[in-house]
């Protein structure tokens, strides 16, 4: 196994991972709340947390990670203001939350798909664990940590002495910039929820000791997390909004809990930006794969525009932008495909060699992707030859980018078999120089608005 070194937020340096249980790494990651699509600035989260998964099977460990889907719990704001967004959404699309939550997973799990995400190996509904989250937040109100009032069960801060450390915020100044709380039934109005007390007209609710309730957000990812990864684990991931409210709240009731750390390293990826500024659906710029897609854009031209920029760096997403890093990536892949039918040249071994080092150096030092992208370039430049072709298809373990594959095989993913069908005919009709048919399906596929486009050994086929 290779050393690998990663950026802790909770100690605010480097710091080389050790796991548990080598070589086993246990990592939890904060998932979506499925009631809407996710936005780009979401799936820069899930391509971060992709690329460490890929860093850590390629240096020679396994691993056992978690992934929430939250389809309850998560109220409007990051604390405990507002409606479920689920039930929020099932009211205003006339559906039940059971059929949101299945529409919404559907597109998330597709964009991953599309980004060549590769899954966790668990991936942990809140409904299916409620029991889980009921049994933990008893534990808490028994230990002296939770308290009831009239709309809830609550975690009193005041109580834990590590609340803050995250985040390096101090028990009085988050008491001072909390917000009046509308529950004066609340000993500080920091006091976060673990259950909610629900109105009769709320459609989502289960028994419970306090009667009938949903789960607060921040309890779901302690409940699973115990459940699956037990009571320590490696690495914890999410965005840097989930600092100072979400992973804050877990760390303080999961410790309360088991009386110990429990997460060794915490990972945060940064915001993205859209020009310049905040992405917002006031501003019209809050984009969706399907969005990029829609105007040309490949789903993993877009992963190549995320890796281009650390995790730990805020990222401004420009159309300008993205149309540099698509261009950047099909001359990449251009550059490397020509070597797959080029010559061998064993003499280029050991240089290549010096170049794998270097990216993978690049890659264990707190994933800096960029870095190991502009060596990748070095070797792109090189005299194509089939050992960059064979260092190319092993490296791609690393990128996700499929880059050893040639760009004619790299067409949308989204093209219907029925079209895809029709451009094969007319493929071997080229093939056997039958012009007249190969002209009449062009023409066909004209019809239902697809372009394609002629090369040496096949063709490209674009929605018009």
């Amino acid at each position: 196994m290779e050393k690998i070194v990663l950026y802790n937020t909770l100690t605010r340096k480097k710091e080389e991972l050790k796991p548990i249980a080598p070589p086993t790494v246990s990592m939890y990651s904060c998932g979506p709340t499925v009631y809407n699509y996710a936005h780009i600035g979401n799936l820069r989260t899930y391509v971060f947390m992709d690329e460490l998964r890929r860093a850590l099977k390629f240096a020679g460990y396994t691993t056992k990670s978690v992934m929430n889907i939250t389809d309850v719990g998560h109220l409007m704001s990051d604390g405990d203001d507002g409606e479920d967004k689920m039930q929020s959404a099932a009211r205003k699309q006339n559906k039940t939350p059971e059929e949101i939550a299945a529409v919404y997973s559907a597109a998330f799990f597709k964009d991953l798909e599309r980004l060549n995400i590769l899954l966790p190996e668990i991936i942990a509904k809140a409904t299916d664990n409620i029991e889980e989250m009921i049994d933990f937040v008893k534990t808490l109100v028994e230990l002296g940590y939770g308290y009831e009032t009239d709309d809830g069960i609550y975690f009193d801060i005041s109580k834990f002495d590590g609340y803050g450390k995250l985040s390096r915020c101090n028990l009085d100044e988050a008491l001072a910039g909390a917000r009046v709380a509308v529950n004066t039934q609340k000993r500080h109005p920091a006091d976060f929820a673990l259950w909610k007390k629900a109105e009769k007209n709320h459609i989502m609710q289960w028994p419970s000791p306090w009667g009938m309730g949903y789960p607060g957000w921040h309890i779901e990812c302690s409940a699973m997390g115990k459940k699956f990864l037990g009571e320590r684990f490696d690495i914890h991931t999410g965005g840097v909004d989930h600092i100072p409210i979400h992973h804050e709240n877990e760390i303080a009731q999961s410790e309360a809990l088991e009386g110990h750390k429990v997460v060794e390293m915490w990972l945060h990826g940064e915001f993205m930006l859209v020009d310049g500024g905040k992405m917002s659906k006031s501003l019209g710029n809050v984009y969706t794969i399907d969005d990029l897609m829609a105007r040309g854009y490949s789903p993993l031209a877009f992963r190549y525009f995320c890796m281009n920029t650390h995790y730990r760096n805020k990222l401004n997403f420009t159309f300008a932008g993205l149309d540099s890093a698509k261009t950047a990536y099909d001359r990449l892949r251009a550059a490397l495909s020509q070597s797959a039918s080029a010559p061998s040249n064993p003499d280029a071994l050991p240089e290549l060699a010096k170049h794998r080092k270097n990216i993978l150096d690049a890659v264990y030092d707190d994933l800096n992707y960029p870095l190991a992208l502009g060596e990748l370039w070095t070797v792109a430049k090189l005299t194509p030859c089939r050992e960059i072709y064979e260092l190319t298809k092993e490296l791609d373990a690393v990128f996700g980018l499929e880059l050893h594959l040639p760009p004619e095989k790299q067409a949308d993913d989204d093209i219907p078999a029925d079209v895809r069908a029709i451009a094969d005919k007319r493929l071997a009709a080229r093939k056997n120089k039958d012009w007249a048919t190969s002209d009449a399906l062009r023409a066909e596929l004209d019809k239902l608005g697809y372009t394609v486009l002629d090369g040496k050994d096949g063709y490209e086929i674009k929605k018009k």
